[in-house]
Formats: C-alpha cells, sequence, structure tokens
C-alpha cells in the first residue's frame, strides 16, 4: 500500500482519534479471476455504494465480527484485461481488500486486491497543499538541522488543528476553556456558535475564539437543540488536548463535604 500517511508528533498523538471517524479515498487495482464485461463490473461496484456489512478478514487488527461501513461512492475508471482500476471513498475503518473480494464474489468469478494506494485521510489529500514526500521531509529536515530555524519546521509540520478540520466544531467561551482542560463535560452556557449537522452521539471538537483545539467530545445533542437550550450538558468529553492553565481558571471548585 502507498499513498497518503498522517503522521503526528508529541502531544499531537492525541487528535489519532478523530482519524477513526475521517473518511478515506483509495485507488485500488482489483484483479479478477475470470473474464468479465465492463458493464457489468461497472453495475456491480455501483451496487456497493451505500452502507455495506463487512467482516474484517483473517490478517486485521480488529475483532473479526461482523460489521457495518458506508461505501460514499465507487468509480470505475479504467481496466486492462482482468485488472480493474477504480477509486472509492469511505467510511473509515473499510477494509478495501474484503470489498474486492466480495465483488468478487457477486461478480461469480472470484477477485482480489492487487495494489492499492491512499488518496485521502480525513482533511489530508494527495494534491492537498499541505502534503509532503519523504524525499520533501528529509531535505526539509537537514535544512533545520543546519539553520536551526523554526520556521523551516512549518515547511513540513502542520498544527494539530488542522487534522480537525473535518471533524463537527463547537466553539466555546473563553471563561469554560479551563474547565474543559481540567475534564469538565462542556454546558450550554459555554458553547458561542455551533456548526450545523451535528447529531446526537457524533465526535466533536470544541474550539476556542481564536481557532484553538481544547478537546474531543460526544456531541449529547443535535445542532437544532443545542441552539435552543440554555442549560445542561451538551457535549461530554472524549479527549482534551489543551493543557491545563492555557486559559485562566475562572470556575470554582466544589468544597468536599
Amino acid at each position: 500500500m502507498t499513498g497518503v500517511l498522517p503522521i503526528t508528533l508529541e502531544d499531537s498523538t492525541k487528535v489519532v482519534q478523530a482519524f477513526l471517524y475521517s473518511g478515506k479515498e483509495y485507488v485500488c487495482v482489483m484483479k479478477l479471476h475470470g473474464d468479465v464485461g465492463e458493464t457489468r463490473v461497472r453495475r456491480v461496484l455501483a451496487e456497493f455504494e451505500d452502507e455495506i456489512y463487512q467482516r474484517p478478514p483473517l490478517r486485521s487488527s480488529v475483532k473479526r465480527q461482523i460489521r457495518t461501513r458506508r461505501i460514499y461512492y465507487i468509480n470505475y475508471l479504467e481496466a486492462d484485461g482482468r485488472n480493474v482500476l477504480f477509486r472509492v471513498g469511505c467510511e473509515g475503518g473499510t477494509y478495501i481488500r474484503k470489498l474486492c473480494f466480495d465483488v468478487g464474489e457477486v461478480l461469480g468469478v472470484g477477485a482480489h486486491m492487487q495494489e492499492l494506494r491512499r488518496t485521502r485521510a480525513g482533511p489530508f489529500s494527495e494534491d492537498g497543499q499541505t502534503h509532503v514526500t519523504l524525499h520533501d521531509l528529509a531535505y526539509y529536515f537537514n535544512e533545520w538541522r543546519e539553520k536551526q530555524d523554526p520556521n523551516i519546521l512549518r515547511e513540513f509540520i502542520q498544527p494539530m488543528e488542522s487534522a480537525l478540520a473535518l471533524i463537527p466544531k463547537l466553539v466555546v467561551r473563553d471563561s469554560a476553556v479551563d474547565a474543559l482542560c481540567h475534564g469538565a463535560n462542556l454546558t450550554a452556557p459555554g458553547v458561542l456558535s455551533v456548526e450545523s449537522h451535528i447529531e446526537k452521539g457524533s465526535i466533536v471538537a470544541l474550539f476556542t475564539l481564536k481557532g484553538e483545539a481544547i478537546a474531543l467530545g460526544k456531541a449529547v445533542l443535535p445542532t437544532e437543540e443545542i441552539l435552543n437550550t440554555n442549560r445542561g450538558t451538551v457535549a461530554t468529553l472524549e479527549r482534551v488536548l489543551m493543557p491545563r492553565g492555557t486559559y485562566p481558571k475562572i470556575w470554582k471548585s466544589v468544597p468536599k463535604q
């Protein structure tokens, strides 16, 4: 497998969880085990554009139990004999080699994944301005080591917030930031603005007015209800990203009885 591989450093490893919920895009070469016409291959691929059931393959890092994953699109690109090239956009955690196997079963000839390239992982794409090749990385690192100029690091290291670009966001008042950093859940009075399309139970990113990531949370209410309530919890914390003390402490501790 080749293509896009996001790498996190130091405290930014905390946002890796966000990639579990971000979509992926791949370009795949699928090897058919028999001759099938292009029209039929296109039709069968289109049948997989929806929520599908998958059991992870034997060589996988998760428990082998049936689960659902969504295929957003499958675009047939071209074929060379029994080699079929297609582009697929899917929910995180989708096994493309299992997808190829299932397509082969429906076609009745069998198939396997011959080659795979990840062209997008969450907000990072192969043709985006933020990606660097390993050659670029080696060049910039040597430049930084020789000149010790921190600006050179910005050529290949992105801020942690860029990894959260596709996660729905809640903007929080400054007065609530430090309480969140200490693990408190987000309540309605602390919310300044809400992005649309937040669903109950979905992962959200909590941000300051300056665009700094505070934490990852799970929405207790959908967007409409968050906007229309002025009390109660709107998001529970999943992972704190900002160090304590970054913002002044305004909240009061409740003394133990």
